[in-house]
């Protein structure tokens, strides 16, 4: 068959690479699969009306496509393997049909053959499951290179660009790298910043938090600017020391989209020293704020407090309500980890917070349940006899809970020594293999005294109709 001409085939390729920021093989490879595709198509349409599809699920394995580039255009070829007597015309061929163009063919040899059918017979459905397969294949490659690309980055936030807004989320052009493509990532309502004025083209710093697949829409990167780890990122760009490794950052509490407008978006974090000469927070926030001051204007205003982590948990809780002054720090259950703070009056307001958001913040940062007392009002001993019923109360539940874990640990127990009874009495295949048996004595499983045992007298009082025995051993025990 002569060359199926596609005009413009290389001016296609370039275009679709461009396009779609795809290598120019990875392209092909698709031209090829789908131009493969479209060849089972056309086959297929051939015995439309005529009669059921006589092609199995595997029946073009030995098919595929080649592209010449040169003159633009494509060739079907198909492997088929020398034999005496042809039974299948697509997967084999006759030794006296190859012998007259080449004398040395053997059976059993592979022969490449060209089969492509004329421009006119490919057929419309054929071209369209073509244009079909080859923008699928097109979406899966771009799905992969993204994954490839995205999946594994070592720093995870990214600068990006406002492109377009999609109902209640903003569309934006990201890249991996210097001198890599753009792709677009999708920035969801619930991850943007209040403060944020996301306008076309302007350009934020982004936390890539998954790469995943829409239906219907290919490969997507969901980036956010709520994510606690682009604090930590900013922190780590501007403070010296964190890169030193002479401070760290032990733990991020953030309220990017408060439950309420009153209340703007805040954040706290809990910073440690190595060395005893350096102060964390002072590093954190540098000369009359400077560095913090970075952190701010990227995040639009958000407040920050930088708090200094302790090991002490009391010490800890007391300056995770900054910047609130506190009296006292009750750990009323540790094992719970319950808190009391206690502090004046004229810090209440201020230890709680607007709408609870400090002290919300806090128990997030330190992981203790942290209640705000007024010192002048506390009643430690009725306070005491409550938080006695609530530990009582939890270690109610916990004992509970540890004598349901018990009942399903017995339970299983029972069950899997109930299987290995079953499984001594009935071996599987995999346990022990089976024989059959033979002659007179077939029916019997005799000891070494050549007394029955019980776990014979329970096999066959139990299993009397099974026709297949078990085997015995060399000493004639089972």
């Amino acid at each position: 068959m002569a060359l199926v001409l596609l005009p413009g085939l290389n001016n296609l390729i370039e275009d679709i690479s461009e396009e779609k920021k795809l290598p120019s093989q990875v392209v092909e490879a698709a031209l090829r699969e789908a131009l493969l595709k479209g060849y089972e198509r056309y086959r297929r349409t051939l015995y439309l009306g005529i009669s059921d599809d006589p092609f199995e699920e595997e029946y073009f394995s030995n098919f595929d496509v080649g592209l010449d580039l040169e003159e633009e255009g494509y060739r079907v070829l198909a492997s088929k393997i020398i034999v005496e007597d042809v039974e299948s015309e697509d997967h084999q061929i006759a030794l006296s049909e190859v012998m007259q163009v080449a004398e040395d063919a053997q059976t059993g040899d592979t022969v490449v053959l060209d089969v492509t059918p004329e421009k006119e017979e490919f057929g419309r459905m054929a071209a369209a499951t073509t244009k079909q397969v080859l923008a699928q294949k097109l979406r899966d490659q771009q799905r992969r290179m993204i994954q490839e690309e995205f999946a594994d980055l070592e720093d995870p936030v990214l600068t990006a660009r406002v492109i377009r807004f999609e109902r209640q989320s903003v569309i934006m052009a990201v890249s991996s790298g210097l001198g890599r493509p753009e792709v677009e990532a999708e920035l969801p309502r619930r991850d943007q910043l209040p403060n944020d004025n996301y306008r076309a083209n302007a350009t934020f710093k982004v936390f890539l938090k998954e790469v995943s697949e829409i239906p219907r829409r290919g490969p997507q990167l969901f980036v956010s600017r709520s994510n606690a780890g682009l604090v930590v990122y900013l922190f780590e760009n501007e403070v010296p020391e964190i890169q030193e490794g002479s401070v760290r950052i032990v733990a991020v509490a953030r309220e990017a989209n408060p439950p309420s407008r009153a209340v703007g978006p805040r954040t706290k974090v809990a910073v440690d020293s190595i060395e005893r000469e350096v102060d964390p927070v002072g590093a954190c926030i540098g000369a009359r704020g400077s560095r913090i001051q970075q952190v701010v204007n990227e995040l639009r205003g958000e407040k920050i407090d930088v708090i200094r982590w302790s090991s002490d948990p009391t010490q800890y809780i007391a300056n995770s309500l900054s910047p609130a002054r506190v009296e006292i720090v009750r750990l009323v259950d540790p094992e719970g980890q319950h808190a009391h703070v206690l502090v004046p009056s004229d810090q209440l307001s201020l230890a709680i917070g607007r709408e609870g958001q400090n002290v919300r913040l806090a128990a997030r940062l330190t992981g203790w349940k942290i209640d705000i007392k007024n010192s002048e009002e506390y009643d430690q001993a009725s306070e005491d006899s409550i938080v006695a019923e609530l530990i009582a109360q939890r270690e109610e539940e916990e004992a509970l809970q540890r004598d349901a874990e018990e009942r399903l640990a017995a339970e299983q127990a029972a069950r899997a020594e109930e299987d290995a009874r079953l499984r001594e009495l009935y071996p599987l295949p995999e346990d022990q293999d089976i024989e059959e048996y033979s002659g007179e004595n077939s029916s019997e499983l005799k000891t070494e005294d050549n007394e029955p045992n019980e776990m014979q007298t329970l096999i066959e009082n139990e299993s009397a109709e099974i026709e297949t025995k078990l085997p015995n051993s060399e000493d004639g025990t089972r």
